[in-house]
C-alpha cells in the first residue's frame, strides 16, 4: 500500500509542504527543549537538531477528533492540522519529534519499536503506555500546570488534560512507583529499564495486565471518535443513529470501569508486595508515607472508596507488623510516638484527608467532559 493510500485510509490530506526554514525552526526549538527538560538522558543536541531537521512536516486537513499532528513512520513525516495557528507549530510537533526519535526500525526498514510499544508481525503492545508517556514529557517540556478535569465520571488531576488524560493518569501512576527519570529515559531511549524495573515491583503477570488495559482505554477512545464521525455524515436522526448513541455510551461506560480495574491493580500489586517486603522500622514509615501520598495520583468516581477501604486495612496490618518489629527490635519508634498511643490511632486522625470523594468535591472542575 503506497503512503498515499495510508493517508487516505486515516483521513489525511496533505494541503502542501512545510519549507526548510520553518523545518529547521521547528527542529531547533525541539532539540534545545528536549536537552534543556532532560539533561541526564545523554541527549545531544547538535545531533538531535540534525536528526530532527531531516523530517517532512506537512500541512493536512485532518478529521474531527483526530490529534492535531501525526508522525507517520512509514515516510518518517509529520502532518500538522491546517487550521492550527503557523507560530504554533512547534508546540504540537514535540510530541511527534519525540515519536521520530524513539523508533526502531530492523534492517528490512520496518518498524519493531518506539518507545515502550512494541511492534510485532502481528500485533502492536503498549502503544498507548507509550503514547501516555511521550505526553507526559511534552508537558514537562511545556511547563502545563496541573489542573483537575473530569472525563467519562472519572475526577482526577493531570498536567495533560486535553491529550490522552486517562492514560496519562495511569501511567502517572506507574511513574510514582519506580521514578518519573526511569519512564522518560526509557521512553525517549526505547528501552526495557522502566518495563524491567515495573516486573520486579508489581510482577510479569500484573505489568501486562496493566499494559492491555490501558491498551484498551485508548482502542475504546478511538472507536468513539469513529462513530461520531459516522454520526456527523448524517444528515437526520434515525434509528441508526440511536443505536451509534448506545453505543457510544457503552463505550464510556467501558472506559470508566476499565480506569478503575486498572488503577486498582496497580495499587493492590505494588502495595500488596512491597508489604510483603518491609524488614525494619524505617521501611514501615516509608511505606505508609508512600501509601499516603498515592492518593494525589488518583482518579475516582462517584462512591469510589477502594483506596480509602485498601488504605485503613494497610493501617492495621502496618502496625501489627510495627508492633512486631519493634519487639523484635526492643528499640524505641522511629515515629517517636507514645509506646501507650496505637500508631493506627495516630494515622486514622488523617484518614478524612484521604476521602478521595471529598478531596475531588472541593474543587472546581473546569474541563468537564464526558
Amino acid at each position: 500500500m503506497s503512503i498515499e493510500s495510508d493517508l487516505k485510509k486515516d483521513g489525511i490530506e496533505v494541503i502542501e509542504k512545510l519549507d526548510t526554514l520553518k523545518i529547521n525552526s521547528i527542529a531547533r526549538k525541539v532539540s534545545i527543549q528536549l536537552c534543556e527538560t532532560f539533561p541526564d538522558f545523554n541527549l545531544n543536541q547538535n545531533e538531535l537538531f540534525i536528526k530532527l531537521s531531516r523530517l517532512n512536516m506537512y500541512l493536512a486537513e485532518m478529521p474531527e477528533g483526530m490529534a492535531e499532528a501525526n508522525y507517520f513512520y512509514k515516510n518518517s513525516s509529520i502532518y500538522f492540522n491546517s487550521h492550527l495557528d503557523y507560530d504554533d507549530l512547534e508546540e504540537f510537533a514535540i510530541h511527534e519529534c519525540i515519536h521520530y526519535i524513539q523508533e526502531v526500525k530492523d534492517n528490512k526498514n520496518y518498524l519493531v519499536r518506539m518507545g515502550l510499544c512494541d511492534y510485532t508481525e502481528f500485533s502492536i503492545y503498549g502503544l498507548a503506555l507509550n503514547e501516555a508517556a511521550v505526553q507526559l514529557m511534552t508537558s514537562k517540556i511545556l511547563g502545563i500546570p496541573d489542573e483537575f478535569v473530569k472525563y467519562y465520571n472519572i475526577s482526577f488531576k493531570t498536567n495533560s488534560p486535553t491529550y490522552y488524560p486517562l492514560e496519562c493518569c495511569l501511567v502517572n501512576q506507574l511513574s510514582y512507583l519506580v521514578g518519573e527519570n526511569t519512564l522518560f529515559e526509557s521512553t525517549i531511549n526505547s528501552t526495557d529499564t522502566f518495563k524491567e524495573k515495573l516486573i520486579s515491583v508489581i510482577g510479569e503477570r500484573n505489568f501486562y495486565t496493566i499494559q492491555k488495559l490501558i491498551d484498551k482505554i485508548l482502542s475504546y477512545q478511538e472507536d468513539i471518535i469513529k462513530i461520531n464521525n459516522k454520526i456527523l455524515q448524517i444528515d437526520d436522526r434515525n434509528r441508526k443513529v440511536d443505536i451509534m448513541i448506545q453505543k457510544i455510551n457503552s463505550l464510556k461506560d467501558n472506559i470508566t470501569s476499565t480506569f478503575i480495574k486498572t488503577q486498582n491493580l496497580i495499587i493492590s500489586s505494588y502495595f500488596n508486595s512491597a508489604f510483603s517486603l518491609i524488614t525494619n522500622l524505617e521501611e514501615v514509615e516509608n511505606y505508609r508515607r508512600k501509601l499516603y501520598n498515592f492518593k494525589d495520583c488518583l482518579g475516582a468516581t462517584d462512591g469510589y472508596t477502594y483506596f480509602n477501604d485498601y488504605y485503613v486495612d494497610k493501617m492495621m496490618d502496618l502496625e501489627k507488623k510495627y508492633n512486631e518489629l519493634e519487639n523484635r527490635a526492643n528499640c524505641k519508634s522511629l515515629y517517636v510516638i507514645n509506646k501507650k498511643t496505637s500508631i493506627f490511632l495516630t494515622i486514622i486522625k488523617f484518614i478524612k484527608k484521604l476521602i478521595v470523594g471529598k478531596n475531588l468535591s472541593n474543587n472546581d472542575y473546569e474541563n468537564q467532559k464526558d
